[in-house]
């Protein structure tokens, strides 16, 4: 399973748009990064940094940027000769990432428990409207996978705490993998709607207790199911 990064990753032809606030290197490595996280590069996929900078239409000094900020993150390892391998998905890093997520979200919840009226809550409302009209459309999953993102995000923004959650999303990418193994089986999106639910109903009432556990319930989903998922994509696990 050892692919090259040619025919894999669909670059923009027109390579990164310039943007004065966001050097190339970080474009770079978002759009790798989400590409990795979708499994559109699957582990193993090598990555030469040449053909990178020639897709992006940059230079190879914002494509090793990205590589090396890919490597904090554990997606990708990187060997001499510029040959740069997705790695797979590590499972102690998964529960790593998982203990952390959860940690600070039942946080984020109890403290928004507490506030008599939270913009952010209102926001999450409207978010939810928005996927509960994707339910069902499979073909609405990348879609429905950023409003769940957008959801989180808010929840984060109403306890003013938006740098944690992106902290915590960018060390978060094998546990990234596994939820995106995980939300197209059939009922996913509706038990995903159902706990943002639960979550919301916890917090307006007041009760940070409840708001915690639904939560840490909430979150804990594909976890559960990890040892079925792994067993479903062995190929894709450093086992």
């Amino acid at each position: 399973m050892n692919t090259s990064t040619s025919g894999l990753i669909a670059m923009h032809e027109a390579g990164i748009k310039a943007n004065a606030h966001v050097p190339a290197s970080a474009l770079v490595y978002e759009e790798i990064r989400s590409r990795i996280i979708a499994l559109a590069l699957l582990p193993e996929t090598t990555l030469v940094r040449a053909e990178l900078a020639e897709s992006f239409k940059v230079s190879q000094s914002p494509v090793r940027e990205a590589i090396m900020r890919l490597e904090q993150d554990g997606l990708v390892v990187s060997y001499p000769q510029s040959r740069t391998v997705v790695t797979k998905i590590d499972v102690d890093r998964i529960r790593e990432e998982h203990f952390l997520r959860v940690a600070a979200e039942c946080e984020v919840v109890r403290q928004l428990s507490e506030l008599k009226k939270s913009s952010a809550v209102t926001k999450a409302k409207g978010i939810l409207k928005m996927q509960e009209a994707l339910v069902g459309d499979i073909e609405q999953i990348d879609l429905y996978k950023q409003l769940d993102d957008s959801f989180h995000a808010a929840l984060f923004n109403g306890v003013n705490q938006s740098n944690l959650h992106l902290q915590i999303s960018a060390r978060s990418g094998h546990l990234g993998r596994v939820r995106t193994l995980d939300l197209p089986r059939a009922g996913k999106m509706v038990s995903v709607l159902e706990g943002h639910k639960a979550i919301i109903d916890a917090i307006q009432s007041g009760d940070g207790i409840a708001a915690s556990a639904e939560m840490r319930k909430h979150l804990s989903g594909s976890m559960e199911r990890l040892p079925q998922i792994i067993e479903e994509n062995k190929a894709l696990f450093a086992l």
